[in-house]
């Protein structure tokens, strides 16, 4: 067992119950849920979530930005920088990572107190729901802890798994069974794809450790085995990170998961697929052995701009609520790959930020489209139409929570952009992009709450639509609908928009980000740190970024937040207007949606055999790119 950098050793011993609480915490209410009552089995999973969320917030606070605590479980540690054990690694993202899952999980127990039809007890399925949600924070908190490739799949499918059994919680139901079934396909391939990039490097490197397998590798030219596994690793990390064209589970995931369940879909699985291809490119592949930075930094600009374009696109084009926030999700998390892709800490602890602050506003969107679903028994936005005006609460924070998706100052998503930006100030189209594209998709949300919650804007038409796009026929999740709003629904969003104002508020959590991102760009510390081995390079103290709010990053927070009021606006009572100049714009937006969105949109067919043909598309791509320029 050992401990690098200072950490406490306290914290080393504890380590693995990051993993094992919410583990045990499952298995125990597994058992025990068929004899609680539903009350009791809600309230042990809640303090379960608690006290997990308590321990892995201890573990960020002894180990610190700046720190690194290195556990070998058992006791196998390295002999002469080689390793047959199990190791878990934590830093300073990481640990974040694992408070921001644990803060979600508590959400979502939290949202669910009385969200469902009918007390488990009576369907039969004792404390499965929240025993799956603790599942799946192990699967998560594992995924963000390890520094072994393996157990990296290992927690990868057991977060996978726990996420298909959550999205089709609602098995008797057609709908939820066919998108859980799209997200388990296209899942499970990513998972054989990465296990087989595992195996590639095991049997060059005779290593597991992400340490270990860079060591073997460092000194050499990368060849075809070693770009290979590459890119099924990277094509199985953008996978779960839903980047086009391997997005296709996510809409339909969303569209049919329990609104608790959406809450920890976008709010971190899909950032998780981001941080494990960052943290395996920087730790294995980004040696001389490995893929250039040059490569990588413009695969995933790319790939970041096209996922960026086409979420915002179909957002726009959206009336079912939870497809709406699920393409914004898709449009985010191609400014999360655009941020991480210019490979320096300050971009990194940039989308640190953005991702925390997205989590803490795209969580509190779910809520409340689940607060209306409750209510109505509907997400279409055109049949919602001026229905809830006697909910003038949601309305506003449904409302404040657009604005700060856009990067409204103070809020974190706010901060976040505004760091990418400063990072990207070389690329003006880029900085363009983080404008633009969080304008989009916010103005989507300012557009449905005017609708739905002041009845703005002339009634819409109906008008002929794929099934896709609409809120009809939606099952409520809920027994008598307009029943009270229960008080949970609305605690819960709120606490999770003050937590994204927070992250745009509190200096302390910007100088921890700051120093995590330092340490997680300095692969020869980490493998030093892991093997035991000193290796040559950076030791994790270069100077932190500097963190803060800026002038030219509050304006074009400010700038996005006006866009997406004026596209609101302008969607709302643009139809109405008479002139040559508006006769035009609608000539040019329908020519667009003719052409340009229905295709895009006749790809998102809901079949999996075409999702599938679009990953292996998406792989044999990059294979080709990592195998020409590599």
């Amino acid at each position: 067992m050992t401990v690098s950098l200072a950490a406490s050793p306290a914290a080393s011993e504890l380590l693995p119950l990051a993993v094992a609480c919410p583990l045990t915490g499952a298995a125990l209410l597994a058992v025990l849920g068929r004899r609680l009552p539903r009350s009791g089995t809600d309230a042990l999973a809640t303090a379960w979530a608690a006290g997990q969320l308590a321990l892995v917030w201890w573990l960020a606070a002894a180990t610190g930005g700046a720190g690194r605590t290195v556990t070998w479980v058992g006791g196998w540690t390295p002999v002469e920088g080689r390793s047959v054990g199990i190791v878990l690694v934590a830093d300073g993202l990481g640990l974040g990572l694992a408070v921001l899952v644990a803060l979600l999980v508590l959400a979502a127990l939290g949202y669910a107190w009385r969200y469902f039809e009918e007390p488990e007890r009576a369907r039969g399925h004792g404390g499965g729901f929240p025993a799956l949600l603790l599942l799946f924070e192990a699967g998560t908190t594992g995924f963000a802890l390890t520094g072994d490739l393996f157990n990296a799949f290992v927690f990868f499918e057991l977060m996978g798994v726990a996420g298909y059994a959550l999205t089709g919680y609602r098995v008797e139901e057609p709908r939820p069974l066919q998108g859980a079934l799209a997200f388990a396909v296209t899942g499970s391939l990513a998972g054989y794809l990465a296990l087989v990039g595992v195996g590639l490097l095991y049997a060059r490197t005779g290593e597991l450790s992400f340490a270990g397998i860079a060591r073997e590798l460092a000194g050499q030219p990368a060849d075809a085995l070693v770009t290979t596994a590459a890119a099924l690793l990277c094509c199985a990390m953008l996978v779960k990170a839903a980047a086009v064209p391997f997005h296709f589970w996510l809409p339909d995931a969303h569209a049919e998961a329990p609104t608790p369940v959406c809450l920890l879909l976008s709010g971190v699985m899909v950032e998780l697929g981001l941080y494990g291809l960052l943290r395996v490119y920087l730790t294995v592949f980004s040696g001389t052995g490995g893929v250039p930075h040059e490569v990588m930094r413009g695969t995933l600009i790319a790939v970041g701009t096209v996922t960026a374009l086409t979420g915002a696109l179909l957002c726009w084009q959206q009336r079912h609520l939870k497809r709406l926030l699920a393409f914004s999700t898709v449009g985010h998390m191609g400014l999360f790959l655009c941020g991480a892709g210019l490979l320096d800490a300050e971009a990194t602890a940039g989308t640190a930020l953005y991702v925390a602050g997205h989590a803490g506003v795209k969580g509190p969107l779910f809520c409340l489209a689940g607060v209306l679903l409750d209510r109505h028994a509907s997400v279409d936005e055109h049949g919602l139409w001026g229905r809830a005006r006697d909910m003038p609460l949601v309305g506003v924070l449904f409302a404040v929570g657009g604005c700060a998706l856009a990067g409204l100052p103070p809020f974190g998503t706010g901060l976040g952009k505004s760091l990418v930006e400063h990072a990207a100030h070389e690329d003006p189209w880029l900085v363009a992009l983080f404008v633009l594209v969080p304008a989009v998709t916010a103005g989507a949300v300012l557009r449905a709450a005017a609708r739905v919650f002041a009845g703005a804007g002339t009634k819409p038409r109906e008008r002929h639509s794929g099934a896709e796009t609409t809120g009809a026929g939606e099952e409520p999740e809920v027994s008598g609908p307009r029943r009270e709003v229960p008080r949970p629904m609305l605690v819960v969003p709120a606490v999770l928009l003050a937590g994204a104002l927070a992250v745009g508020l509190v200096p302390a959590l910007w100088r921890y980000v700051a120093a995590g991102s330092v340490l997680f760009h300095d692969p020869a510390g980490y493998g030093a740190a892991v093997t035991g081995v000193p290796g040559g390079g950076g030791t994790g103290t270069a100077p932190p970024p500097e963190v803060a709010w800026s002038l030219p990053g509050i304006l074009f927070g400010l700038l996005s937040t006006a866009l997406a009021a004026g596209c609101a606006a302008g969607a709302l009572w643009g139809p109405a207007l008479h002139g040559r100049l508006a006769r035009t714009a609608r000539a040019g937006a329908d020519a667009v949606d003719r052409t340009v969105v229905l295709a895009v949109r006749r790809q998102h067919s809901g079949h999996v055999g075409d999702y599938v043909a679009w990953l292996l598309a998406g792989l044999a791509a990059l294979t080709a790119v990592f195998a020409l320029w590599g």
